[in-house]
């Protein structure tokens, strides 16, 4: 494919030798940064070979560049490729040296066919909201079907259970030979799609024929899936959520629709994409304070079979998120217990949302049409709307100066993506309205430790005021509005890795010297220079016949770990960037030591009330489990097993096609999503069996406890997490 906008080979072979600086260097000397660009970002060129790091850079900066250029020529505005050509060597200087990045998503697939040919952004959007009171008589699949395609797409989406206000009655379909219909998927996205959709509604519209599928077309398990990347998981996950919406429904006539029904349809869905999909998908679920149904949705006492952890008939209510809608002066006291012991719910303030951009600002209810969030609750969304973010790196630059023009560029890549549209209308008229962006910062409680709370407020508020005047000059070239919000505070798992960075506001987790777990297909053909180089290499507890775990044991260069930081702390960093930087919301995951700190929570709750938008809490160093993302261990450790054990890796025979296409970017950007583990409990003591809220990487994770405490025969506990 051939993108309008190049840069000059003479410009590009400058770095195509020098040295690329990832973060994480190991105690083996090698570069846990570039091994993670190597696993994620890399993709299979058309010669065979890998993608290097100025590959990468290459692809999405001419993308990038590329977009701008046929918008302008398009609208036929004015257009400079002398310019433009000066922007995009700072652009690529800047990203080359991890001062900024595109979303793990970007780096995916920007400039390549699927963006730019077919001129389409929802491969490149991070999240996205649907209400399911958009339930209508004529299509009450509706919220339903966007939160699949977009789960498809990776699109991490929040949703919530307002549709059980609409009272649908639940309807037979008809039974009569005459009226049973076949119909026979296509083997495309919209297919799998169409079928819940026409399933959905068969149960909820009066007088639908009772459908039965064919899932004969579809590609079996294993076949590639070019446009996309990645390989088919066959007709099975499609199936069982036939078979599981036929079980909901069947024997209702008559009832109605409850809000019960509308989370285990959401999260059914979303469980279908995760077995289906190459990339992870994840979910939020917003209720009432007040609804106790809502609370109880993860208590296997009162649901035990959404919260089963029997493996031949496993449970759904892990795919969400779950949290609370409430205002400031909200009584959360019925939730704090839960909270302290179990991390849910989380708690959102839509009013705080709606009213305000920065907290320091006054209220100018420019998001008065909010009404949910994504699932990492970064972004606040209007139904069907999508967002695209970007990173970048404090703790990379020299100067505020430095930074303002790193800004620059990270606000471009992003304002660039809401160009194009996605293929779905409704969105494209909400996302050209508002033209909502999230510019986010990594490394933040690291910056401010080194170089102290005023200095980062400084930056904040100096670089938030840069961003703006850049949206005004870049929004009047391009002929388009000024976004709406444009600053963020994301998780920034993955991308986090590349720089070496803490991942958004959170501390680092793992103390002084951890082991960084990393999760890798058992085809790839780094684990055999793993292994010969003296690396701890297990196969993955969740599913050993197809996946490896690594352990790269690293010495932190971070002044203070997350486990050196109080519950006080941790949340007025957030409300401080809540109030300097982000438009949008912080992203944050307050992890807190139960033994000392759960009957803060309640305080904490009431001290930030009005302070933040959104925010969840961590119980933490309740239980082990093997193979976490972070497991810290002692100096002799790193010494023994790392320093003088492992050696340097030549990744040379990797860079010239040894290995397979990358796995491309998981929503939640976090090794632990979605793993199946086996865990002893650190104590007697178990947890309620409740779903485990945790930060991992920066993310907020879901770990679902058994409903029973009784032992397996290898005396284990089943384990699962999911973003």
């Amino acid at each position: 494919m051939a993108l309008s906008f190049n840069l000059a080979e003479e410009f590009l072979k400058g770095y195509r030798t020098k040295q690329v600086p990832c973060g994480y260097k190991d105690a083996g000397g090698n570069s846990v940064g570039e091994i993670t660009f190597l696993r994620t970002y890399s993709r299979l060129k058309a010669d065979g070979t890998k993608e290097t790091w100025v590959d990468v850079c290459q692809r999405v900066i001419e993308g990038m560049y590329s977009l701008q250029k046929d918008h302008c020529k398009t609208s036929r505005l004015p257009w400079n490729d002398t310019r433009a050509q000066a922007s995009a060597k700072e652009a690529f200087d800047r990203l080359f040296n991890l001062k900024w990045t595109p979303p793990g998503r970007g780096l995916w697939v920007m400039g390549t066919p699927l963006v730019n040919e077919l001129k389409n952004s929802a491969a490149l959007q991070n999240c996205a909201f649907v209400s399911t009171s958009s339930m209508s008589k004529l299509d009450p699949a509706k919220p339903f079907a966007f939160l699949m395609e977009a789960s498809m797409l990776g699109v991490g989406v929040g949703f919530d259970d307002k549709g059980a206000d609409k009272d649908f009655t639940i309807y037979d379909p008809s039974r009569d030979e005459s009226n049973v219909q076949t119909w026979e998927i296509p083997d495309t996205r919209e297919g799998w799609v169409d079928s819940v959709s026409m399933l959905i509604n068969s149960y909820l519209k009066p007088d639908q024929p009772r459908w039965v599928f064919d899932y004969t077309l579809i590609r079996p398990a294993g076949a590639p899936i070019k446009t996309f990347g990645g390989t088919s998981a066959g007709p099975e996950p499609l199936a069982k959520l036939h078979n599981y919406i036929y079980t909901l429904f069947e024997g209702r006539a008559t009832q109605k629709l409850t809000r019960k029904d509308v989370a285990d349809i959401g999260n059914l869905i979303g469980v279908c994409v995760v077995s289906g999909n190459v990339r992870r998908s994840a979910e939020l679920l917003m209720g009432r304070l007040d609804d106790k149904d809502f609370l109880n949705l993860k208590n296997p006492a009162v649901y035990p079979e959404r919260n089963s952890y029997d493996a031949a008939a496993p449970g759904w209510a892990w795919m969400s998120n779950n949290s609370v809608e409430v205002s400031v002066g909200s009584n959360l006291e019925h939730i704090v217990e839960g909270i302290a012991l179990n991390g849910e719910p989380g708690v959102i303030w839509m009013d705080v949302t709606r009213q305000y951009g920065r907290l320091i600002d006054p209220i100018n209810n420019k998001d008065h049409r909010a009404s949910g969030y994504n699932p990492c609750a970064e972004q606040s969304l209007e139904s069907f709307e999508c967002c695209t973010l970007v990173e970048t790196y404090l703790n990379r630059h020299d100067s505020i100066d430095d930074y303002k023009r790193t800004l620059k560029f990270a606000y471009l890549y992003a304002k660039t993506v809401t160009l194009l549209p996605t293929h779905w209308e409704e969105t494209n008229a909400i996302m050209q309205r508002n033209r909502r962006i999230g510019t986010s910062m990594s490394g933040v409680a690291n910056f401010a430790d080194r170089k102290g709370l005023p200095t980062l407020r400084e930056w904040m508020d100096s670089g938030y005021k840069v961003i703006q005047d850049y949206d005004r000059t870049y929004s009047e070239w391009l002929g388009i509005r000024e976004s709406i919000k444009t600053t963020t505070v994301k998780p920034s798992g993955t991308v986090s890795i590349l720089a070496g960075e803490s991942p958004g506001v959170h501390w680092t987790p793992g103390g002084e010297y951890f082991n960084r777990a990393i999760r890798f297909s058992n085809d790839d053909p780094m684990l055999p220079l793993f292994r010969a180089s003296g690396y701890k290499v297990e196969k993955a507890s969740e599913s050993p016949k197809t996946t490896s775990v690594v352990f790269f044991p690293i010495k932190s260069s971070a002044l203070r770990s997350e486990k050196d930081v109080s519950i006080y702390e941790k949340t007025s960093l957030a409300a401080t960037a809540q109030r300097y930087w982000s438009d949008n919301s912080v992203s944050v995951t307050i992890s807190f030591d139960p033994e000392k700190e759960s009957e803060h929570v309640g305080t904490v709750l009431h001290m930030y009330d009005g302070q933040l938008k959104t925010v969840s809490f961590l119980p933490s160093g309740n239980f082990t489990y093997p193979q976490m993302p972070y497991t810290q261990i002692t100096e002799e450790e790193y010494k023994e097993e790392g320093e003088m054990k492992l050696f340097p890796i030549d990744f040379s025979g990797v860079y010239a096609g040894m290995a397979a296409d990358a796995i491309g970017e998981a929503y939640c950007t976090t090794d632990a999503c979605e793993i199946w583990a086996s865990a002893r409990p650190s104590s007697k003591k178990l947890l309620r069996p409740s779903r485990y809220r945790a930060s991992l990487s920066g993310a907020t994770c879901g770990w679902r406890w058994p409903g029973s405490r009784v032992a397996s025969e290898e005396g284990k506990y089943s384990l699962t997490a999911t973003c």
